[in-house]
């Protein structure tokens, strides 16, 4: 079982360097990384092409899907996954999906657990994955799992045909759930930390601009269903009681910084949280 994970890149040198290195060191499963960069100006050029631990593809784009798409379509693994510059996986994560994925040949998805740090690699709160259901996914812009930590067979991507809307600035995750959930494909988590998403102060999904466009197709939900949609967080946020998301325990973790982007730092969590107080778009 191969890994092919592809990282839509566009003027985020320093923070690309993180992602690679972060996939680079992942041990005992094969798996390539593909870097979709549409032409960026701010120096990625000058080291990118020369990077051996990445297939690197320079061509424009339509944006951050139509990268994931056209990475999706030249992956070779039987597993496939995207990791936007500002996301690393944790050490010996792909190893932990394969095995996980071994044990459970029908399940199409999985969903791994994430952590939210700072700029400089500091602990902010957790985001523990749930499968996503219909209700939720279609009445709430706050998805039950980040796609830094998503993993799905190549099966499930033809099968299902759930490569991006590529017209979408962020609203992408939101479309693609949403078909995701109607596919009746077989999801499950595996509970572990697999990835961190790091508030760079610049990151695509946080800006006015992708709220707006998040609220726009939000608005594309028929009316009688946004009015039941309190119904639907309720029981979206009771699922998370029941999981054990709200009863958080000391963390340790170990990611690349930008102090530090030859070698993992280790942190330590010790007050850890659920609450994402800086984001516009979680529950």
């Amino acid at each position: 079982m191969d890994f092919s994970i592809v990282t839509p890149s566009f003027r985020n040198a320093s923070w690309l360097k993180l992602c690679i290195a972060s996939v680079a060191d992942q041990q005992g499963v094969g798996f390539e990384h593909i870097v979709q960069d549409s032409c960026s100006d701010d120096g990625t050029l000058e080291w990118l092409p020369r990077d051996t631990r990445v297939k690197a593809f320079i061509e424009k784009d339509r944006g951050m899907y139509d990268a994931v798409n056209r990475g999706w379509r030249r992956a070779q693994g039987d597993v496939l996954a995207y990791l936007n510059c500002d996301e690393q996986y944790l050490p010996g994560v792909l190893r932990r999906v394969k095995d996980f994925l071994e044990q459970h040949p029908e399940i199409d998805v999985v969903f791994g657990d994430c952590l939210v740090v700072d700029s400089q690699g500091n602990y902010l709160c957790e985001r523990r994955a749930l499968t996503p259901r219909l209700w939720h996914t279609w009445t709430t812009n706050s998805l039950s799992f980040l796609t830094a930590a998503t993993f799905l067979r190549r099966r499930a991507l033809e099968a299902a045909q759930l490569y991006f809307q590529p017209g979408f600035l962020a609203a992408g995750d939101a479309e693609w759930a949403l078909r995701l959930v109607r596919s009746g494909l077989r999801m499950d988590v595996l509970p572990a930390f697999v990835s961190a998403f790091a508030e760079t102060g610049a990151n695509l999904g946080l800006t006015s601009a992708a709220i707006a466009e998040k609220r726009v197709f939000d608005a594309t939900t028929p009316l009688w269903v946004r009015a039941l949609a309190p119904l639907g967080l309720v029981h979206f946020r009771w699922r998370r009681w029941r999981a054990g998301h709200y009863r958080c325990r000391p963390v340790e973790y170990a990611i690349y910084t930008n102090a530090s982007p030859a070698q993992r730092v280790k942190f330590t969590a010790a007050r850890p949280t659920f609450r994402w107080e800086r984001s516009l778009r979680r529950t």
